[in-house]
């Protein structure tokens, strides 16, 4: 039984969440509510969609007038961003719509920060920068990944540095998010899965990110870790997408299996929003930048590995969700690692590569991996495993290799639980 008189919880959200089939009609309505000219940005391939066309036409009715900023690209480069922004002015919207997948939905958020509190964007990379409201914001998610749609968090691009950098401030949560697992019907196998990967990872990594005592005054970092509502979140986000990501792959027609997915994706989102996630995350943000490879193939490749590194100190916690998977068994190791086992058959059986050499990395590229993935200060300190060069390194190496078995002999240093935050 969970020690709730030992256990805290914190979520933090926005003001209304819709999710259903058909939730998609109630869009022109919510931005109506919240401004009188609207600024849509949208992924380019969306644009002529019909279920776009009819927002459109009801955003109109409405007496709502929009401006449609379609040049959404990969990864976000500040540069690129930043020419968004300025595009942006000239309508003076009072309101930003971000509708497609995580790049669309960050640059609406990265938008209505720009707009409120001017640009360069690089005054705000990390933790509580963003120095107050920014535009309301409504986002509707066309992926099930990122969790974007409730998060606190933007990320994006930046030619000066080596790996990508996050904006993250409660600030940038958006005010409604409105999740119609119809709108995820025409995503590619390849999105799905490297989508739905990530948002694997974001509820297996809050689950088991490492649990801290707050300090109750303000502000609380953005990343509180593991607690009560967040790990009540992640598990139910678990047990879905363990029955319906392999379905959504392959068959995208499966609506149920879509559904299941959108509705674990926002859960997994509401969850990592406030615990965070870690390791697999730090890992691959320079793996993507080194590589050009989609962020949630990168987090969900690395997964196995960080699971199977992080056993010896969350050994209960894996075992948890193993049963979630439908994988448990009576003894709690075994089941930790029936856990790691079975998300890496999930991982392999949607088609994500086995190991980082197939994604371009190479040997030397190993050191600046891990000196670079333990500067994510705010990551790989939300693990139960400590942050080392030595543990990081391991990781690494064994991600290379594509071989887990590396990784059970030794691991070296835990966390303390009853640590407080800084």
């Amino acid at each position: 039984m969970t020690d709730i008189a030992g256990s805290f919880g914190i979520l933090r959200l926005p003001d209304s969440i819709a999710f259903g089939d058909g939730a998609r009609s109630g869009i022109p309505a919510t931005v109506a509510s919240l401004g009188q000219r609207a600024l849509v940005v949208c992924d380019p391939f969306l644009e002529s969609s019909a279920p776009f066309m009819e927002l459109l036409t009801g955003l109109d009715r409405l007496g709502v007038a929009v401006t449609v900023d379609s040049k959404v690209v990969p990864e976000l480069p500040v540069d690129v961003v930043e020419a968004a922004v300025e595009r942006a002015r000239p309508a003076n919207p009072d309101v930003i719509v971000g509708y497609g997948g995580g790049s669309a939905l960050d640059l609406a958020k990265l938008i209505a920060l720009g707009l409120a509190h001017g640009t360069p964007l690089n005054r705000f990379y990390g933790e509580h920068l963003v120095p107050g409201p920014v535009l309301p914001l409504v986002a509707v998610p066309t992926t099930s990944g990122t969790g974007s749609e409730v998060t606190p968090v933007a990320v994006l691009a930046d030619p000066e540095r080596e790996l990508k950098v996050g904006i993250s401030s409660p600030y940038l949560i958006p005010r409604a998010a409105i999740v119609d697992p119809r709108l995820m019907l025409g995503a590619p196998a390849s999105v799905t899965a490297s989508a739905g990967a990530d948002a694997l990872v974001h509820a297996i990594e809050a689950f088991t990110a490492h649990a801290r005592t707050p300090l109750w005054r303000e502000p609380l970092p953005v990343f509180v870790g593991r607690n009560l509502l967040s790990s009540t979140l992640a598990l139910e986000a678990i047990a879905l997408m363990g029955r319906s990501l392999r379905r959504a792959v392959k068959d995208g027609d499966d609506f149920e299996a879509r559904s299941q997915m959108a509705y674990a994706s926002l859960l997994a989102g509401m969850a990592f929003g406030t615990a965070g996630t870690h390791l697999s995350h730090a890992i691959q943000y320079p793996v993507g930048a080194l590589t050009h490879t989609p962020h949630g193939l990168g987090t969900g490749m690395m997964l196995p590995y960080v699971m199977q590194a992080i056993l010896p100190t969350d050994t209960d916690s894996l075992a948890e969700i193993a049963k979630a998977l439908g994988v448990g068994t009576d003894s709690a190791k075994e089941s930790a690692q029936s856990a790691v086992d079975e998300v890496a058959a999930i991982m392999a059986d949607i088609g994500l590569p086995h190991d980082l050499a197939s994604m371009g990395v190479t040997e030397s590229d190993l050191p600046r991996i891990v000196e670079l993935s333990l500067t994510v200060r705010r990551l790989v300190a939300n693990s139960t495993l400590e942050p080392t060069e030595e543990n990081v390194e391991r990781i690494v190496r064994a991600a290379f290799i594509g071989d887990r078995h590396e990784l059970i002999p030794r691991v070296v240093g835990t966390v303390n639980e009853s640590e407080t935050q800084a």
